[in-house]
């Protein structure tokens, strides 16, 4: 399944206060594990850094001035996300920035039905505990090191890898068929390897005719005729599996 774990940094806590984004990245996943593909842009909020948000995430108002505005990043951003669920941590946060900058351009919001809030699920997995983004990062061993400050792009990449973590851990996919002959070329030839001669049967030829007896009376071509052995005729065991199940067909 395709998702897009999102984080945004603002210069402030509201946008119907005049606060905007200054900041957007995104991390594409499928079935948990990151495919390679972001999305990230600073941008230019048209206003002033308040001091504490720039204590947060340390984007001033020289850097960003000049940057893309929201208006010309908004398609592309829409484009990337594309029908994937979104997922953020404290994602109410987050949507109700990108709903704001989209209802300003006259766009249709993201439903909240397709939005997942990490911050609920660790809240009713580990009730009681910080919730943090730094404090699960600790708590399911990933790699701090290099955030000193908030950062987008930095931030829904960890949050990606604690986001697997929450839903039970990566698993690599099953694979429920295999063609023998790939697997065995895989293994240098060492797997499933055809045996040179048939193998002699063990049974006597008393309990041979025991069986054929007791197989008698389980009606019309019952399913154990596709399991005896065949040696005069040299039939495979697959081919008289095939046969076998044709016949319960």
């Amino acid at each position: 399944m395709r998702e897009i774990v999102f984080d945004t940094e603002t210069t402030g806590l509201d946008p119907t206060k005049g606060h905007r984004i200054v900041e957007i990245g995104a991390v594409e996943i499928s079935n948990l594990i990151p495919t390679g593909r972001t999305y990230h842009f600073y941008l230019d909020p048209e206003r002033d850094m308040p001091e504490e948000a720039f204590r947060v995430h340390g984007l001033s108002s020289a850097f960003l001035t000049g940057q893309k505005k929201f208006r010309e990043i908004a398609a592309s951003f829409l484009e990337f996300v594309d029908d994937a669920d979104l997922v953020a941590h404290n994602a109410e946060f987050d949507m109700r920035f990108v709903n704001f900058e989209l209802g300003l351009l006259g766009m249709e919001a993201i439903a909240s039905d397709r939005v997942v809030d990490t911050l609920t699920i660790a809240r009713r997995r580990h009730p009681g505990a910080s919730n943090t983004l730094d404090a699960l990062c600790q708590r399911y061993g990933v790699d701090l090191s290099r955030r000193d400050k908030h950062g987008a792009l930095l931030d829904a990449g960890l949050l990606a890898e604690v986001y697997a973590e929450l839903m039970g851990g990566r698993q690599s996919a099953l694979i429920l068929q295999a063609d023998a002959a790939t697997l065995a070329e895989e293994a240098g030839g060492e797997f499933l390897r055809s045996r040179l001669h048939r193998l002699e049967p063990l049974l006597t030829e008393a309990e041979r005719a025991a069986h054929e007896v007791f197989v008698a009376t389980l009606g019309k071509a019952p399913v154990w005729l596709g399991y005896l052995a065949e040696p005069e005729t040299g039939v495979r065991d697959s081919e008289r599996n095939a046969e076998a199940m044709e016949r319960r067909a």
